[in-house]
């Protein structure tokens, strides 16, 4: 679940900053954020999460945020998983409401190039090598095959071997559900994403635009050949995520669940 856990302060984040408004289920009154379509039947853990709260809330009640939670168990899931570890700063506080329209947008997709890619991170405060750093998230984790099959069947920027053993387990029609590994080594936080690259093995079109030709292969080749430099860049760059916009002070509460405001 480590990748899920990842992913999940990734797009509490992105939208409207790190406030766990991505954990609020929709009421009959307020669509949230889980059903928008970067979100649906995407973001799991949810589950991971109303555990630590409800251990949390029996031990310190009213202490410790659902945003906090989040941006916690996502450096754990890293470091245990083998990849760096970073000092997470604490005291955010939950929002009380969530925006499925800005989830629709706020989100980068898949299938940017690399300009949107910069640009979609740029409007959150980051550079175009924080972006890189941050897409090296992709080192654990796995993907629908909706999401790759455009990439796998029509582009040429891509090794035809690996092209053909993805598309074993990702038809060109059906099967849109089953998932491939985002780099070679799935289930290990390391570089290996960064060599995938540069081996034209990126399994997005999203991914392989970070190796294609562009202003952002230097840092590409760097990290593929040292994964000290990538740990050290990728706490870096999760601490400033983490920053995003969080709610301090008396602004927004302490939720006792996660999935619903008190």
């Amino acid at each position: 679940m480590g990748a899920s856990l990842l992913r999940l302060h990734f797009h509490d984040c992105f939208v409207n900053g790190c406030d766990a408004s991505v954990l609020l289920d929709d009421t009959t009154n307020f669509k949230g954020e889980k059903t928008a379509a970067p979100n649906a039947n995407s973001l799991r853990g949810f589950e991971v999460i109303d555990t630590i709260k409800s251990q949390l809330e029996s031990q310190c009640p009213g202490v410790v945020s659902c945003a906090d939670i989040l941006a916690v168990a996502a450096r754990d899931s890293v470091v245990k998983l083998g990849g760096p570890t970073w000092t997470v700063q604490l005291g955010r506080r939950d929002a009380t409401t969530a925006s499925f329209d800005d989830a629709q947008s706020n989100l980068p997709s898949p299938f940017l190039d690399l300009s949107g890619l910069i640009s979609a991170f740029s409007k959150k405060g980051f550079t175009a090598p924080e972006m890189v750093t941050l897409s090296g998230g992709h080192t654990i984790g796995q993907v629908k095959c909706s999401i790759i099959r455009p990439r796998i069947y029509n582009e040429t920027n891509i090794d035809s071997n690996f092209a053909a053993s993805i598309k074993k387990n990702c038809p060109s029609t059906g099967g849109d559900s089953n998932l491939s590994p985002l780099d070679q080594t799935t289930r290990v936080f390391d570089n290996t994403y960064f060599k995938d690259l540069v081996n034209k093995k990126g399994i997005m079109h999203s991914d392989q635009q970070l190796f294609n030709g562009g202003s952002t292969d230097s840092q590409v080749n760097t990290y593929s050949q040292n994964s000290a430099k990538f740990f050290f860049d990728f706490g870096s760059a999760m601490i400033k995520m983490g920053n995003l916009s969080p709610l301090t002070g008396s602004e927004g509460e302490i939720r006792t669940n996660c999935r619903k405001t008190n």
